[in-house]
């Protein structure tokens, strides 16, 4: 966290924001209790790069431009929190080290447990006054936590060992 920002580590993580914005929120498919996108693609190399407490200052911008531009429904300070934690979570795995098949399958089931199968059902129950035992909430979780935790494992490990990063860090001045 006592690191230096410069120009290139400012404009990395702008368009690793942006990154996020469009695959969350333009290209993300959103229903009233689940929401599948594939913005933890960014937010892999983001974890990569810069570790978790940027990572996860990133996810929180991401979120709130992407909420300020294209909202497609109500602000929640919840899901805010579970942007930065996800974003902790990605640089928690992956800074510094090398992605692996059993950290991408740690760090994909870290973010379906905490914050897709604890964080967002509480905040969906707290926001549309339904009791946190219902079906409506969990049906779609389970189903898309079940279908999603095999693709999303695999994209991070094929993804996270694909992207240059040493490549991008070589670029910088910047001591990653």
């Amino acid at each position: 966290m006592n690191k230096k920002m410069n120009a290139y580590m400012i404009s990395m993580m702008g368009l690793l924001i942006a990154i996020m914005v469009v695959l969350s929120r333009i290209l993300g498919f959103e229903w009233q209790f689940v929401k599948i996108s594939f913005d933890f693609v960014p937010k892999i190399v983001m974890g990569m790069m810069f570790g978790p407490f940027w990572t996860g200052i990133g996810a929180v911008l991401a979120d709130l431009i992407g909420m300020t531009l294209f909202a497609k429904a109500a602000f929640f300070p919840g899901f805010t929190l579970n942007a930065f934690l996800g974003g902790v979570i990605y640089g928690y795995f992956f800074y510094k080290k090398e992605v692996t098949l059993r950290n991408a399958l740690f760090c994909t089931l870290a973010n379906t447990i905490i914050i897709g199968l604890i964080l967002t059902p509480i905040w969906l129950a707290i926001m549309y006054n339904v009791p946190l035992s219902s079906w409506i909430i969990w049906a779609p979780r389970l189903t898309k936590a079940v279908l999603m935790l095999p693709i999303q494992t695999a994209l991070t490990y094929f993804v996270g060992r694909m992207i240059p990063v040493r490549q991008l860090m070589k670029r910088s001045r910047y001591s990653f």
